[in-house]
């Protein structure tokens, strides 16, 4: 994977407006069906990605690990965020099939 891409492209979702981050914000944007993408931090708790997983399954939304926490509230210039949800679907395809490619390597 293009972890380099990877970042640019969650940063400039959260330029364009298009991230919704942190468990709350994440978690209604899921149930509002606003959700395209959701990503979890690889040291989230396990309660949390838990939590992300099942709701990622039942709604059929893409779910990834990535980063830790401090580095993924860093890269959308925030404080520590256990989970980000990409709302715009163009973005979150491209940063998904950046996962996927890594995946299938």
């Amino acid at each position: 994977m293009d972890s380099k891409k990877a970042r640019f492209m969650i940063s400039l979702s959260m330029k364009a407006g298009r991230i919704a981050a942190g468990s709350f914000a994440a978690e209604n944007a899921v149930r509002t069906g606003k959700a395209a993408l959701i990503l979890v931090s690889q040291d989230a708790s396990a309660n949390t990605k838990k939590k992300f997983h099942d709701m990622a399954a039942y709604r059929h939304i893409p779910i990834h690990e990535f980063l830790t926490k401090e580095e993924l509230g860093a890269l959308i210039g925030k404080g520590e965020r256990s989970s980000v949800v990409i709302t715009d679907p163009g973005l979150a395809r491209e940063i998904h099939r950046l996962f996927e490619a890594d995946v299938q390597e």
